[in-house]
C-alpha cells in the first residue's frame, strides 16, 4: 500500500463518521470524531511516554484509534443515544478494543443490518456453513447509551482498527 493510498484511507476513515445517530437524540447531540495513532516519545526528564497524535499516514499493520465524542447541547437531558460506526475500508477491527462508558456495545458482520454481542454474532461462509464471527469479520460497531445524557455533558466511545 503506498502512502497516498494511506492518506486517502485516513481521510475517508475520518469521514467514516458516516456515524449515524438515533433520530431521537439527533437534535440535541453534537458529534466529533477523530482518528489517532500512538507515538512513543521521551519527555524532557528522560521518561518514556506514549502520546496520541492525529493520524496522517499509517502504514500496513499500523493501529488507528477512532474516538467519537458526543455532547448534549440541548436544554434538557437526551436519551435514546445510539452511535453506529462502520469499520473503515482497508482496516480491520482489533478484538476487544471497543470502549464506551455507560454503553451497551454490539457488532455487525453484515454491513450494519444486524447487531449482536460477539458471542452471538455469526457469519455464513461461501459454502453456506455458519460459523462464529471473528473480530476481523466485523463491519460496524454500535454503542447504545444507557439512560440519559445530562444537559451540557459529554461522553465518548472508541475502538481500534488495524490497517490492512
Amino acid at each position: 500500500m503506498n502512502y497516498s493510498r494511506m492518506t486517502s484511507l485516513l481521510a475517508s476513515a475520518l469521514l467514516l463518521s458516516t456515524l449515524s445517530l438515533s433520530a431521537f437524540a439527533a437534535g440535541s447531540i453534537e458529534l466529533k470524531s477523530i482518528a489517532e495513532v500512538e507515538k512513543n516519545t521521551t519527555n524532557k526528564d528522560g521518561k518514556k511516554e506514549t502520546k496520541r497524535i492525529i493520524a496522517k499516514k499509517v502504514p500496513p499493520d499500523g493501529i488507528v484509534i477512532y474516538t467519537t465524542s458526543f455532547k448534549n447541547v440541548g436544554n434538557k437531558p437526551a436519551g435514546n443515544i445510539v452511535i453506529n460506526n462502520p469499520i473503515a475500508e482497508h482496516t480491520e477491527y482489533v478484538a476487544d478494543s471497543a470502549m464506551g462508558y455507560n454503553t451497551d456495545i454490539t457488532f455487525s458482520a453484515d454491513a450494519g443490518k444486524n447487531f449482536a454481542s460477539p458471542e452471538k454474532l455469526t457469519v455464513t461462509s461461501a459454502d453456506g456453513k455458519v460459523r462464529p464471527a471473528l473480530a476481523s469479520d466485523y463491519t460496524h460497531i454500535k454503542w447504545t447509551y444507557k439512560g440519559e445524557l445530562a444537559e451540557g455533558k459529554t461522553s465518548e466511545v472508541s475502538f481500534k482498527a488495524k490497517v490492512k
